[in-house]
């Protein structure tokens, strides 16, 4: 068994400002990711994967574009999930915002 505790510093920091943590196994992938450079005026490119992601929003506020549906404001407590190939992308909307996604199958790019 992995265990990851959050209390300890062991994020890795994937580009200026944004954090992340993971944890795997064979078949499902859980992501923590921390945006510390938010408020953005502008969105991140839209992106798609092979892979279908769960999303839970555990702070701060995003806007969520998903290709075919509107946009939504999500914030702490909400969920989304994205289908196998659908292009997608977010807006951070607060300082900070702490992402928990989950994938399957792993994001091998991430390792």
């Amino acid at each position: 068994m992995a265990v990851l505790k959050n209390k300890e510093e062991n994020w890795d920091e994937i580009k200026d400002g944004v954090f992340r943590k993971i944890v795997y196994l064979e078949h499902i992938m859980t992501v923590m990711i921390e945006f510390r450079n938010g408020h953005w005026s502008q969105p991140e490119p839209y992106h798609s994967h092979p892979h279908e992601q769960t999303c839970y929003i555990a702070k701060g506020e995003i806007v969520l574009y998903c290709e075919g549906e509107p946009d939504q404001h999500l914030t702490e407590g909400d969920m989304f999930y994205i289908p196998s190939g659908i292009k997608h992308t977010i807006r951070v909307d607060s300082p900070i915002v702490r992402l928990i996604d989950s994938f399957t199958p792993i994001r091998e790019d991430f390792l």
